[in-house]
């Protein structure tokens, strides 16, 4: 069976996801790996910190290295990336939407121009399904328009529509008999175009539904009252994705209201930027008041660059323009997002989740380090 539902408690949900490279626990949160790597993190760093699927993105990966080279070449992702473990790929449709000024919407698809050499591509349902399956990913994604908001709900009605006409394309093409295909429900922050989208995607026949098109230009409080009002009516028995949220509450609060799977370039970016998330809020390294502070990191953390590092010296690092600097700050965030999430799957299996998140809330938010 490819979704099992084990607890709930309140809304929030532990499930396995079961797929031909590996069992995935949910709730999870899925590192992103745009151009097959993980910014700074070997594959050996991710098996280390317990993350059982990653992310590849379908636009990125057409350009370079091409879909073909990864089929023909190493029969795919996994094989190319040398990851045994589950890979999702996106469909495309948020680059589109994040790239827009290079870009034009047609009844067939997206023409745009490379951001890299300008050379012209087209990604439509078509060619998306026909990427993501060269790509062997174990999850795909129906291709979508992503708008971003605030639009008027005429906008978003046209942008649900032709991200249905592009679904049903999706639904029909031939993908590799392993891969499981999610339908992205669209809609904005209206309950009756997102409801619409998603009992006609549910008829075509998806394997699990993905939200898009939050945290995109809405106040992060419309999003969570959205999310409350909303995911429960998802069919319980099917994965349920938020795509491209967010922060350590954002997580915390989806996963109350009942979603499954989280992915985000958060850690990763954060991290480049110097900043560390911890248990006791966001921690900037960069401040002078870390110069000769002995301490780790996050004294609450478990991982490797807790236990070996002071603050003091990754401060350093980092205003050397060290490398290391990013990969010990990416490796701890990403620990504490896979930490947190292994957390949050225990309190909900042992029916404590509402204390935990309530414990987790309070830490977090004091922001002791800001």
């Amino acid at each position: 069976m490819f979704f099992t539902l084990e607890a709930k408690c309140g809304k929030a949900r532990a499930a396995t996801i079961q797929t031909v490279h590996g069992s995935i626990h949910t709730p999870i949160f899925m590192p992103v790996g745009t151009r097959a790597s993980v910014k700074t993190m070997g594959q050996h760093d991710l098996e280390e910190i317990g993350a059982e699927i990653i992310l590849g993105n379908t636009y990125h990966l057409l350009l370079r290295p091409g879909p073909q080279l990864v089929e023909q070449s190493f029969g795919s992702l996994h094989g190319f990336m040398n990851w045994q473990r589950p890979i999702l790929t996106d469909s495309g449709g948020f680059q589109v939407y994040s790239l827009s000024k290079l870009s034009k919407v047609t009844p067939d698809g997206v023409i745009f121009k490379s951001h890299l050499d300008g050379k012209e591509y087209k990604i439509g349902p078509i060619e998306s399904m026909e990427i993501q399956r060269s790509l062997g990913a174990d999850i795909i994604m129906n291709f979508d328009e992503c708008p971003s908001l605030p639009a008027t709900k005429e906008k978003l009605k046209q942008s649900m529509d032709l991200t249905l006409k592009w679904a049903q394309i999706c639904r029909d093409m031939k993908i590799r008999d392993y891969q499981k295909l999610f339908g992205i429900i669209q809609g904005g922050l209206h309950l009756d175009l997102r409801g619409e989208c998603m009992e006609k995607l549910i008829n075509m026949g998806f394997d699990g539904l993905a939200l898009g098109g939050l945290s995109v230009g809405e106040k992060n409080i419309e999003m969570q009252n959205f999310l409350t009002e909303f995911v429960h009516t998802m069919p319980e028995p099917m994965p349920r994705y938020l795509m491209g949220v967010g922060t350590p509450l954002d997580i915390l609060n989806g996963i109350k209201s009942g979603i499954d799977m989280f992915d985000c370039v958060l850690p990763t970016r954060n991290a480049r930027n110097g900043q560390f998330l911890t248990h006791g809020g966001k921690l900037s390294i960069k401040k002078a008041r870390f110069i000769e502070d002995k301490l780790p990191p996050d004294p609450k953390c478990a991982c490797k660059v807790c236990k070996r590092y002071s603050r003091a010296y990754i401060r350093h690092l980092y205003t050397v323009g060290e490398y290391l600097a990013g990969q010990l700050i990416t490796y701890h965030n990403l620990y504490f997002y896979m930490n947190m999430v292994r957390e949050v799957r225990m309190s909900i299996l042992s029916n404590s989740f509402d204390e935990y998140y309530n414990n987790f809330y309070k830490s977090y938010q004091s922001c002791e380090w800001e």
